[in-house]
């Protein structure tokens, strides 16, 4: 064992465990976690009895439901044009819960805790004859034994910032030891291939690729525009503002602006879809309205009487509901960080969001192209948004920039599956 593995295993994660632990009983998600593993290995024999182990195994790790999103397209294209049996972990519950009828997927479980025997009997189990880590969440226990294995490793979909902390003198060095085990890095531009090079990786093992999210979104959108989530001309004579994934800090932003556009701007309609449609969530943006605008819920249109707010009570349909977006705000940019600007992209819309775009290399780049606009306080979402709703052509070209960005960065699952044909030598 070298002098990283020593430290990890007997000091970094027994330490992590226990706080985990401890946490466990003041957060219903970590203790579920934890809960939920106890049958890890009893439930993963039961799952691998059907399994054809003539056929090649993959194994794919996220750490969560929005990596997963990423490894989908590869999963799919797999799964539609070879014979392989495709294994699907989670680290997180919201990932494994969200995910456990994914038709394309023959095995779906989480990830064991990262204990040296758990690895090895997890690892004796799948018989993996390729492990694909989605983005970053790479345990090291389970990578050193698979490079003991020499069972191939990628990491796909990966980045590098130029300030990660993974960069840190310490945490460099015990990551130089890491991904001395990993085969391929399959990175999402040249700026992250930089970074990885500086951790003493040689450069035949670093592919810049790009990034399967627009591939997905992509994919995702033609799928959306089949479905019919309002009548045909439900919003004909309208301009439809689509405020996507909103939290109560943008609300505080957008809402003053929203109420004046409505106010001065008699076809414009608003559809809200709070980030976490609870009653509370719902009720609370009915309650900031109910003085001055009437509001609908999704779920209620059957009695829609001209209502202009609309607001969404039920998840898994926000891709869809960007379609019918002239113009879509896509909220976080005021919390920990803005979540998925091409969803709304993809459909050749300006997209406006709150200053937090540091976690967002697609908002950086909208931004820079003219179709993203970043949102600091009320005067200025009100001036973007009337500027925006008044001037058809610029409106229109925002939308062409965005949706051309997207076009433009579709691909990267073909290369990364020509990566995985090679490896695992099949036609």
């Amino acid at each position: 064992m070298n002098l990283w593995r020593i430290i990890y295993t007997y000091f970094f994660f027994p330490l992590f465990a226990f706080i985990v632990k401890v946490a466990s009983f003041f957060n219903k998600k970590i203790k579920k976690g934890l809960e939920d593993r106890q049958k890890l290995y009893e439930n993963l024999i039961i799952d691998l009895t059907g399994l054809n182990r003539r056929r090649k195994t993959i194994w794919f790790h996220s750490a969560s439901l929005g990596e997963f999103e990423q490894a989908k397209p590869i999963i799919e294209k797999l799964k539609g044009n070879y014979e392989v049996n495709i294994i699907v972990t989670f680290f997180s519950p919201s990932g494994y819960d969200n995910s456990k009828s994914y038709p394309f997927a023959d095995v779906i479980a989480y990830i064991p805790l990262d204990y040296p025997t758990k690895v090895k009997r997890f690892l004796d189990l799948i018989r993996p004859d390729l492990t694909v880590f989605m983005r970053y969440d790479i345990w090291p226990n389970m990578i050193w034994e698979l490079g003991h294995r020499k069972i191939p490793v990628f990491i796909v979909d990966a980045t590098m910032r130029s300030n990660s902390k993974r960069k840190l003198p310490l945490v460099k060095n015990m990551h130089v030891s890491l991904y001395k085990d990993i085969t391929k890095i399959i990175c999402v531009s040249e700026e992250d291939k930089k970074n990885f090079l500086r951790f003493k990786i040689p450069e035949h093992k670093i592919e810049v690729v790009g990034d399967t999210r627009f591939d997905r979104v992509f994919q995702k959108s033609l799928e959306a525009k089949s479905k019919k989530l309002f009548k045909d001309d439900f919003f004909e004579g309208k301009k439809v503002f689509v405020f996507g994934s909103s939290w109560e800090f943008d609300e505080n932003v957008v809402f003053p602006a929203v109420e004046k556009m409505l106010k001065y701007d008699s076809s414009f309609v608003m559809i809200v879809a709070p980030h976490e449609p609870t009653v509370y969530n719902i009720e609370r943006i009915e309650n900031y309205f109910a003085k001055t605008f009437a509001t609908i819920r999704f779920s209620f249109l059957n009695n829609y009487d001209s209502e202009r707010i609309i607001i969404i009570d039920s998840i898994g349909i926000l891709l869809t509901l960007y379609y019918y977006a002239d113009v879509a705000y896509v909220g976080g940019g005021f919390k920990a960080g803005v979540h998925n600007v091409l969803e709304p992209a993809v459909y050749g819309v300006p997209v406006l969001f709150g200053p937090k775009i540091e976690n967002s290399q697609e908002a950086l780049k909208l931004v820079d192209l003219g179709a993203g606009f970043v949102v600091r306080d009320k005067k200025q979402a009100y001036r973007i948004l009337r500027t925006l709703f008044r001037d058809d052509e610029q409106r229109r070209k925002s939308g062409l920039i965005s949706f051309d960005y997207v076009e433009k960065n579709l691909g990267a699952t073909d290369k990364i599956i020509t990566e995985i044909k090679s490896v695992l030598n099949f036609d």
